[in-house]
């Protein structure tokens, strides 16, 4: 981590803060060393039950700095490259990452939300945005294609015919528009509430139980039936197993809030 992200705790619920407000949080290499290093710390902390993504200031994102890049484009071109058996670059990881936590990730949209900050906020399970945020997929603006992990993340949310067009046009759209199109989960005039308040009532829930629903959704949901099965029975055995289901029941049998250990599984 760097100056350019940090985090804020609180009872289990960690906020990844993007925090170059000056810049709309435009993306520079050390934003995306930032958040590739906040993704990694919280994935090693057992505690952290859930994750709010969200940007300081007046917008989420405004994408990629392209002066940064002017200033700093060795170092940028360097980071295309993939190392060793890594399966995303510098720029794929810093949308992918949030998919690879063992916990749920919430994005928070507000103002601008473009290109690379598109597919970062994409990265996340679920997107909560201001009614007027403005969102694009604004690569075709500077004759680019979404590259951080967007052909992935899109493909999940959107038809393909859907996706092609917002990505050829670099189209503008709402927050509303967004909640429309599938691209978002929920918009609220307070999206950073709402947003609290889903971590909130996740964070009640057995981690080990979040941890695996997250897995096995993203394990099985494109996958043939068969193989969705067992991965449904494999992650349930582990879950009937452990300490934290243990305390789920006996938790419900005394009518009592449960006293969860902290996460067991990856």
């Amino acid at each position: 981590m760097n100056e350019r992200v940090r985090i804020d705790r609180h009872d289990g619920i960690a906020e990844v803060v993007m925090n170059r407000p000056d810049a709309i949080n435009g993306l520079d290499y050390e934003m995306f060393t930032g958040l590739v290093g906040a993704a990694r710390a919280l994935g090693r902390d057992r505690s952290v039950r859930a994750v709010i993504l969200r940007g300081e200031g007046r917008g989420f994102c405004a994408g990629l700095d392209f002066k940064s890049w002017g200033r700093q484009r060795g170092r940028m071109l360097r980071s295309f490259m993939k190392w060793g058996v890594k399966k995303t670059n510098l720029y794929q990881e810093a949308g992918y990452c949030w998919r690879r936590l063992p916990v749920p990730v919430i994005a928070v949209v507000h103002g601008v939300c473009y290109g690379g900050g598109m597919q970062i906020a994409l990265g996340a399970d679920f997107r909560f945005a201001a009614p007027d945020a403005d969102l694009s997929i604004m690569e075709a603006k500077w004759g680019l294609i979404p590259d951080m992990s967007g052909s992935v993340t899109l493909r999940e949310l959107l038809p393909m015919d859907q996706a092609m067009r917002l990505t050829m046009t670099g189209e503008r759209f709402s927050g509303t528009r967004a909640k429309a199109l599938g691209l978002v989960t929920e918009v609220s005039d307070d999206p950073l509430a709402a947003a609290r308040a889903l971590a909130a009532e996740i964070a009640t829930r057995s981690p080990d139980a979040v941890a695996l629903s997250k897995r096995l959704f993203h394990s099985s949901w494109t996958v043939p039936e068969r193989r969705a099965f067992r991965v449904e029975s494999a992650l349930q055995l582990k879950l009937l197993l452990g300490a934290n289901h243990k305390e789920a029941v006996r938790a419900n049998m005394e009518k009592r809030a449960p006293r969860f250990a902290a996460r067991s599984v990856r």
